[in-house]
């Protein structure tokens, strides 16, 4: 096995031939890596499988389905490379322009950060997302995946390196952390001069511990614990579907809601249709129903477990939804600013002023009107795949693209001017 340190000399080595790619050169070789991933389809497979024998019973079958690959799977992850591909490259981005009174020109040009450093966990998806958008914005990148998914993201990284090998690309600009113990993640938060930049990428316990720990730079991709408010001017057919889709479609990504606040105008005609919804039509059609866990005025309304006070402060990731009774939107947007993790946050409304009132209240990173909080994704934003969803104000806010893994530089040009 290579060492972490060994990998940081390795890519720090090689970073060059990324860092100054032209932007033709670094197409070619995300269009190869695609052509590799597909190729490799029945090795990612083998390697998936083998991951998910070994978590089979060790982790919940939502997060089974997080790990889980089928062709698919494989052939999204291909075609979000090349996605990535139409978009436009930001490096050499001329950012400000300014001509001096003593005859400099000072250009602020965007450059790539370097070497980007992820700590993941078990999302397959999550390897061929990062190496792409590092490949296109200039930048090597330093990939630790979790225990769970290490053989999936061997596979697809193995795959991704032959398409770098036909290109000028120095293959090693992609690395992944072969040693899958903590030691290997304190030593990606340690790596001062090594990594210009750390994003992790999952659950609370694994962010907290690279935000407290970490003394190299960090991007918080912070947990979801995201709110849809029912407000007292809502449209209920609306809000039985937004809801529908933002706590059932895909329960164990960060943008799935996690709690439910309805005004109590609307808790007795809406509450029973939400039960209806959530619970009794999918046990009618086979499917896992919605475990609520409601305080003691929603508790009047429809049947569910009694809230406790931790359930509005935990990412469920799972088909459970803490449900509370507000008396007002002003109350709704205290909840949120008291227990939100600031990623998404949804009204569903027909009053425009409350609208107004809650975009403007709510400091998340998408703040959403009658729209389902599913939608906080690089992809669904435009920008590619993305990076993760930064929760944090500097320098990145909500999806991570292209620009927000660059930096930028200064070019003063002069004839001979010296500073009396």
């Amino acid at each position: 096995m290579v060492s972490t340190q060994e990998q940081f000399e390795q890519v720090q080595a090689v970073k060059k031939s990324i860092n100054t790619a032209s932007e033709n050169l670094k197409n070619q070789a995300l269009l190869a890596m695609a052509d590799h991933l597909l190729a490799a389809t029945e090795e990612i497979l083998a390697a998936n499988a083998l991951d998910m024998k070994t978590a089979n019973g060790k982790i919940s079958d939502v997060m089974l389905d997080r790990l889980y690959l089928d062709e698919g799977r494989i052939e999204a992850m291909a075609t979000g490379i090349r996605e990535v591909v139409a978009l436009p490259d930001p490096i050499g981005e001329i950012l400000e322009t300014n001509h001096l009174e003593n005859g400099l020109v000072i250009t602020k040009k965007r450059v790539a950060m370097g070497v980007i450093g992820i700590i993941y966990e078990s999302r397959p998806n999550v390897t061929s997302d990062a190496a792409a958008l590092a490949i296109k914005s200039g930048n090597a990148v330093v990939l630790r995946s979790g225990k769970d998914a290490y053989q999936t993201a061997h596979a697809i990284v193995t795959a991704l390196k032959k398409g770098l090998e036909e290109t000028g690309i120095h293959p090693d600009v992609i690395q992944l952390v072969e040693d899958t113990s903590r030691e290997s993640s304190y030593a990606m938060m340690k790596a001062k001069g090594y990594l210009d930049l750390l994003i992790p990428r999952g659950g609370a316990g694994l962010i907290n511990a690279v935000v407290e720990n970490a003394i190299v730079p960090v991007i918080e991709t912070g947990t979801g614990i995201v709110h849809v408010y029912v407000d007292k001017d809502a449209d209920e057919d609306k809000a039985l579907s937004i809801i529908n889709n933002a706590k059932t479609s895909r329960p164990s990504v960060c943008n799935s809601m996690e709690v439910l606040l309805v005004h109590e105008d609307k808790a007795a005609s809406f509450l029973p249709r939400l039960e209806q919804v959530l619970v009794k039509e999918r046990k009618e059609a086979g499917l896992e129903p919605v475990q609520f866990r409601l305080d003691e005025k929603a508790n009047q309304y429809i049947s569910g477990k009694a809230a406790e006070a931790q359930d509005f402060d935990t990412e469920f990731l799972d088909y459970i939804l803490a449900l509370k009774i507000v008396s007002s939107l002003e109350e709704a947007v205290e909840h949120i600013e008291t227990h939100s993790t600031h990623h998404s946050d949804a009204i569903v409304t027909e009053n425009q002023d409350a609208a107004s009132y809650f975009t403007e209240q709510v400091d998340s990173a998408a703040v959403y009107v009658n729209a389902s909080t599913r939608y906080t994704d690089g992809g669904q934003f435009g920008l590619g795949c993305e990076m993760g969803i930064s929760t944090q104000k500097l320098h990145a806010r909500g999806p991570m693209g292209l620009k927000e893994l660059t930096s930028y530089k200064y070019v003063v040009t002069g004839d001979g001017q010296i500073r009396e």
